[in-house]
């Protein structure tokens, strides 16, 4: 049998992907009881978690099933994830021989990694998650990577069509935030393919050097025209901001000085008054965790358009639906 990653939301059809959002608000409606008895989630975390970990946690516990815990370094062995490398210096246990053994004591594998090394040339290939899915032959999720954090994008899908009924049509804005350090692409991009798996009209507002990955914006566009919405980006926060339905708020890195901490907090340092103050009435998403008063005022987050707490409900009602598609039975 051939097994199914979930490595990112556009590596699913349209189809496949309404069929989770529809499990999924049957399984939080508690439509849906049991389906992962007997069945374990391994969990891979090799960077911090507190929504992935505790909500994968909760969601095998939900159903009956159970979830192992593996933080390389922390209890566990220190990975070496380089192909072909002499392992001579700190590795202790080689990915492929992690993810081969870990696919024969679970049915599926999820491994959460951040980019780590100084060129986005390399790093963008995302070649952590995807060897681990090459070697291990069970279903390997994405707790996020890189390029894609699919669970988060697959929760704020249901929340949009939550709060929003039809989201097709209507106006979905991600705006960049201003952040202390560069933060990773993976959400963003995301956001922005959740949104145009909905059919929304999108606008990706960020000041000027903070393009998404060219490959990413194409992955977007394709997916917005492919389901009726449509994409435009813009350097003018307010004007970009006028008539939205939805803002997603998120900060991320400039890839084009990823590797050159410096440079980037150069760009970076003149964009603070990228912060979320005021939503009139759009309604306010976040995937947490979000710095206070830098990112959105305290007013907004805990204010009547947040949406914030319902996404990181959402997360674990999501992965509920993917569990039960992967490795569980849904009926």
């Amino acid at each position: 049998m051939t097994k199914r990653d979930f490595i990112g939301m556009e590596e699913w059809s349209p189809q496949e992907v309404d069929r989770l959002l529809d499990l999924a608000a049957r399984v939080k409606a508690g439509g849906v009881a049991g389906g992962l008895e007997r069945k374990v989630l391994a969990m891979v975390f090799l960077d911090p978690s507190l929504r992935t970990r505790s909500s994968f946690e909760t969601a095998m516990f939900l159903h009956g099933g159970h979830a192992l815990v593996l933080e390389p370094g922390k209890g566990s062995w220190t990975l070496e994830t380089e192909p072909g490398v002499v392992m001579d210096g700190t590795g202790v246990e080689h990915l492929i021989d992690a993810a081969r053994v870990l696919g024969r004591y679970a049915d599926a594998l999820a491994v959460r990694s951040f980019p780590k090394g100084p060129d986005w040339n390399v790093e963008r290939d995302d070649r952590i998650i995807r060897n681990f899915a090459k070697y291990c032959d069970k279903p390997v999720i994405n707790l996020e990577s890189v390029r894609r954090h699919p669970c988060q994008g697959l929760a704020d899908a249901l929340t949009l069509k939550e709060k929003l009924g039809n989201p097709a049509g209507k106006k979905f804005v991600l705006q960049w935030a201003w952040h202390p350090k560069a933060l990773p692409t993976a959400v963003p991009a995301s956001a922005a393919l959740a949104a145009a798996h909905l059919g929304m009209d999108i606008t990706i507002a960020h000041p000027p050097g903070y393009d998404l990955d060219p490959a990413d914006m194409k992955a977007i566009q394709s997916l917005a025209v492919l389901r009726g919405g449509s994409v435009a980006v813009s350097q003018n926060r307010a004007a970009a901001l006028r008539g939205a339905d939805a803002v997603y708020v998120k900060s991320w890195g400039a890839v084009s000085r990823f590797g050159r901490p410096d440079e980037e907090r150069e760009l970076r340092a003149p964009h603070r008054d990228w912060r979320m103050t005021d939503p009139g009435t759009s309604l306010v998403m976040h995937c947490l965790p979000v710095r206070r008063n830098v990112e959105i005022d305290d007013a907004v987050l805990d204010g009547p358009y947040s949406a914030v707490y319902d996404q990181a409900e959402n997360r674990l009602h999501a992965q509920r639906a993917l569990l039960l598609t992967l490795i569980g039975k849904s009926a």
